[in-house]
This record gives C-alpha cells, structure tokens and sequence, in this order.
C-alpha cells in the first residue's frame, strides 16, 4: 500500500487530518465512546450538522454501514464522516459485511469530497461487541481492496485507543504479502 495505511496509538479527536471517521450510533446525536468524543470536542456544529441530516435524509437514524459527513466544528481535521458499525450477533451474519460497508462508505464519501486523508477508529470493537481479532481481518481486506481502486487517497489512518487493540490489530491483519 506504500505507505498509505498507519497505524496510530491515541486520541481519533486530535487527527489533523481532512477527516476522521466516527463509530456514531443510528441518531447521529452523540453517545458514549469515540462518538460521545467526537461530539464534546467538535463542538455544537457537529450535532446541528447531525439534526439537519435526521431532519432532510435519515429521520428514522443512519442506517448500519451506512455514512454521512458533517462539519468537524472545533476539531483538528475538517470534516467528521459517520458511520454506524454493527452490533455483533444482532444482524442475522451480516456483520462482517456491514462492517466492511463502514469502510467503504467512508472512504467513497472522502473520495466524492476530494479529500485525501481519514483517520478511523476501531468500528464496533467496543460496546458494540465486535471481536478485535476478526474486525482487523475484515477492515485490512477492506481497505486494501478499496485502496488499490482509489489512488486519490494518500493517507489512511487507523488510530486505536489502546495498545492492546493495536497488538491485535497487528497480529489478525490481512494486508496481502505481510503478517
């Protein structure tokens, strides 16, 4: 991938990059973890950006796999992409593609705003019960595919909280030619 994807042990808010991906919930209105994160550190920008997208496109609340972008209000980076990752064992044995649609839906969206750079964090690792482990073989091959097809992508971050998630990450990934 020469170089496009990093791995990054820290905070996904403090990213200067030209978007970072938040695990947000169906509401779009804020939560606990990275998105309740995201939320507090952005700023109100973020929310009234997420009311307006619930009032004109997604009223019933951002459909799994599927993502939206909004202003990054007060954050280091431009925009927030958000994406709702799925609840693990609740989606019939969808996960792993809904999962990967997470990816992809962000990375099309970056790529239909002409940005270049994102950084994600570990989608639905957390409350949400996805296995780290299996998560990393999905999100390695997904952004492998995806970025082998888009080249205007230079950079994609994959910022985890905790370095036990990375280790993990580190030793399920996918990436064609490495271990």
């Amino acid at each position: 991938m020469a170089g496009r994807i990093r791995l990054y042990l820290g905070d996904l808010t403090e990213q200067a990059v030209d978007a970072i991906v938040n695990a947000a919930n169906a509401s779009l209105l804020g939560g606990g973890g990275v998105d309740g994160a995201i939320h507090r550190r952005g700023g109100p920008a973020i929310l009234e950006a997420c009311q307006q997208i619930r009032r004109t496109h997604w009223p019933e609340g951002l459909p799994t796999g599927e993502a939206v972008i909004t202003t990054a209000g007060q954050l280091a980076a431009r925009f927030v992409i958000h994406t709702v990752g799925p609840i693990y064992r609740e989606h019939g044995g969808q996960e792993a593609q809904l999962l990967a649609n997470c990816y992809r839906n962000a990375l099309h969206l970056a790529n239909q705003h002409a940005l270049t750079s994102l950084a994600f964090p570990a989608i639905s690792t957390g409350v949400y019960g996805y296995p780290a482990n299996e998560a990393a073989e999905v999100v390695s091959r997904t952004l492998q595919e995806s970025l082998l097809r888009d080249t205007s992508m230079t950079e994609v971050r994959l910022v985890f909280f905790a370095q036990q998630q990375l280790d993990t990450f580190l030793r399920h990934q996918k990436f064609t030619g490495q271990k």
